[in-house]
């Protein structure tokens, strides 16, 4: 029997999980515990192994693919603030009271940790590993076997942090193109949705469309995070010609990310007019090949293989018949929609161009062509060093950081309260543990980590309990902690489910390492209440101290409309054309890659505001329409830029001067002021020559050049009025800037 299409898709997906780059973060970090615990145990025994593989789970969290430089001193604190309090609760563990007053401040000053944004999530959770862990341990009666342990775990620790900066640097290379590869999925991705606008209109019908947008929309800013990501790793010091290669690539997968969104523009206007609806279908089909390329190229540098050439769509593209009749029947004060159409052929044909070059680049046929990103990389890599500055603006009633650690130090003293309250009281860290892997800082996340955990931990209670039941011996359940360590660090952000599988058997194997019960079974059973228990503590304290996300989206909206407004200023810049460096294009770059930034981080923002009670909401309508619109200036920008860049040739200067200042005047008050009044009097006063567009392929680009003016000013000012009404509603629960 032949593999049926879902098999064959189920088996190529976990493929390329398998060959992803936080699985081979997450073998990584397992083989560096399975080589460190199994060579204390045979060296020092069972329990210092158990004792040092904590000093190991303490710094897994923040150890993630990055670059070579700084790697170290990104894991350090984890270690310099676990060891103390991992020593403080082992002198403590006799005294509850004087416990519960170390584990509630410590509680905060750990979630503090969050005012460094993604990078301080980590080291909260190696923070509170090291205080819960050490729960686990046996309560010594005297302190030299307190400061045994303590040594132990600085042993395990201190070996990590050597393993883990050496096998980064190590992987690098394969970072590099693991990396590159997620980046050109999540592109691919992208293209097929972006196909899927491309359908007739008859095909589709208003209610569809909604949805589709937003689709859109996550995936964009999914994309977006994913490029900073592989920005960070393959932009470090780009020397070899093999860096050089990959780092061209992530360049291509940029200029076809633009292209993608500009083949939004226009797309409206042919769609209402009948005759066109053949011509878009091969569009579709055409785009969807080249996403299929996209991904078999992703596939082939997973694989390590040569990536096979494939044909060039520009035939296909050139062969299009468009209806004219459309043309010559449409209102001639508005642009013909075959030209139109035209021009979104343009656009996939650029991107077509840029997919050759970029299975040529991975053959090793074309040279890359890098010196931009060579001498200017350290602009587009996020910082390494860890700062105080993110604290500085921390010490307000409104700050998320600042109410979240209040939010978590009080459920974990509640936790903790409660837990010496049970009939059983003998592993009060289990509802701590749950504790900390499901409160998150928005509601969104805490409900989604409740239920997984709620889950996963029944069905790895269900695994642990079997190896327990049957006296697995201790070598064989490090083999076991060590698999689970992979599984859970690998899949901690993308699939939570796993992770709180993996997580459970780790846990519980790694309590029975230090300190072997008299009843494993009941064990278990008592790992599922407290679970529950720790669940719905979290679960309670989400609703304290709530961080909305209406009170951050006044400072998302605000910074979206900066960014836009500094892209506007430098894409329309006509100094650009008489530049004789780099300078204006590293500029675009840097502006443009803020642009996309701040729209990712309203995009999120907007989703996990779905989760929260329908009255401390957004309003989602209007943040929805900013979003589009402020995409679709974004695009319109991008186009010009483009024409001025690649065809300065054919404009003249004279004619464009005064409407690229007069635009990017009216953009900026649009954008930047609350009277779009002022907006309106600084309108382009040359209108568009409509009935002088011309073929996209071969004319005069003036009149083109003079339409994205004016719809880009049209754009920003409706950015400006759906901002406005976004506005008008989270200024009444304002908050303070966004942690980027």
């Amino acid at each position: 029997m032949l593999p049926t299409p879902r098999f064959q898709n189920y088996k190529r997906d976990t493929l390329r999980m398998a060959l992803s780059h936080y699985v081979t973060n997450g073998l990584s970090a397992a083989l560096g515990l399975l080589l460190i615990s199994g060579s204390i145990h045979l060296w020092l025994g069972a329990f210092a192994a158990a004792a040092a593989s904590v000093g190991v789970v303490v710094c897994i969290p923040p150890d993630q693919p990055a670059p070579k430089r700084g790697k170290f001193w990104q894991l350090l604190p984890a270690f310099l603030i676990g060891l103390p309090l991992f020593w403080a609760v082992q002198v403590l563990h006799a005294s509850p009271i004087l416990l519960g007053l170390l584990l509630v401040p410590a509680s905060f000053l750990a979630f503090l940790a969050g005012a460094w944004g993604k990078r301080g999530l980590p080291i909260t959770v190696s923070v509170m590993f090291a205080m819960v862990f050490s729960l686990a341990v046996p309560d010594h009666t005297n302190n030299a076997t307190n400061l045994t342990t303590c040594l132990y775990f600085t042993l395990g620790s201190g070996s990590y942090l050597i393993w883990a900066t050496l096998a980064n640097a190590a992987l690098n290379t394969r970072y590099r193109v693991q990396m590159l590869a997620d980046t050109l999925l999540a592109l691919a991705h992208l293209m097929h949705t972006q196909a899927q606008q491309l359908m007739p209109a008859a095909e589709r019908d208003t209610p569809l469309r909604a949805p589709l947008i937003g689709t859109l929309l996550k995936q964009q800013a999914a994309l977006a995070d994913q490029l900073q990501a592989a920005r960070d790793i393959l932009l470090e010091s780009p020397r070899s010609t093999l860096r050089q290669r990959l780092a061209n690539m992530l360049v291509l997968v940029l200029e076809i990310r633009d292209h993608l969104l500009v083949c939004e523009l226009d797309l409206d206007t042919v769609q209402s007019h009948p005759g066109h609806e053949p011509m878009l279908s091969e569009l579709r089909d055409i785009l969807d090949g080249l996403a299929d390329e996209v991904n078999a190229l992703a596939d082939a540098l997973m694989l390590g293989r040569i990536p096979l050439l494939f044909e060039s769509r520009r035939t296909q593209l050139e062969h299009l018949q468009w209806d004219h009749h459309a043309t010559a029947t449409a209102d001639q004060a508005s642009p013909s929609p075959a030209i139109l159409a035209m021009g979104i052929s343009n656009r996939i044909g650029h991107m077509n161009d840029d997919a050759l070059r970029l299975v040529a680049l991975a053959r090793g046929e074309v040279e890359p062509d890098v010196s931009l990103v060579r001498t200017n990389w350290q602009l587009f890599v996020s910082p390494t060093a860890w700062s105080w500055q993110p604290f500085d603006a921390l010490w307000r009633w409104n700050a998320p950081p600042l109410r979240h650690a209040i939010r978590a130090a009080l459920a974990i003293g509640t936790a903790y309260a409660v837990s010496l309250a049970l009939p059983w009281g003998t592993h009060d860290y289990w509802i701590l543990l749950t504790i900390v892997v499901v409160l998150r800082g928005s509601l969104a996340q805490t409900l989604e980590r409740r239920n997984s955990r709620a889950t996963g931990t029944l069905m790895g209670c269900m695994a642990a309990g079997l190896l327990l039941y049957a006296h697995t011996p201790p070598i064989a359940l490090l083999v076991v902690v060590t698999l689970a360590q992979a599984v859970a660090h690998a899949f901690a952000i993308r699939n939570y489910l796993v992770t709180a599988v993996a997580a459970t058997v780790l846990g519980l194997l790694q309590v029975q390492m230090l300190n072997a019960g008299p009843s494993p079974v009941f064990d278990v059973v008592e790992r599922m209440l407290d679970t529950l228990l720790g669940v719905a503590i979290a679960w309670a304290f989400s609703y304290v101290l709530p961080s909305w996300e209406r009170s951050q989206m006044a400072a998302l909206v605000k910074r979206t409309l900066a960014a836009q407004a500094r892209h506007t200023r430098v894409a329309l810049g006509l100094w650009q054309l008489q530049a004789v460096d780099n300078e204006p294009e590293l500029q675009w770059r840097l502006a443009r890659r803020e642009a996309y930034d701040s729209l990712s981080a309203l995009v999120q923002a907007a989703q996990r505001s779905l989760s929260e009670p329908r009255a401390m909401r957004p309003p989602l309508e209007p943040l929805g329409r900013l979003l589009a619109y402020s995409y679709q200036l974004l695009a319109q920008l991008t186009t010009v830029k483009t024409m001025l860049l690649l065809q300065r040739g054919r404009l003249t200067h004279q004619e464009i001067d005064l409407p690229l200042k007069q635009t990017t005047q009216s953009i900026e008050v649009s954008l930047m002021s609350h009277d779009l009044a002022s907006a309106l009097a600084t309108q382009l006063a040359t209108p568009p020559a409509w009935s002088g567009l011309s073929d996209p392929f071969d004319g005069d680009l003036n009149p083109w050049l003079l339409r994205r003016l004016q719809l880009a000013q049209d754009m920003a000012r409706q950015v400006r009025c759906n901002a406005d009404q976004v506005l008008r509603v989270a200024e009444v629960h304002p908050g303070p800037a966004p942690t980027t």
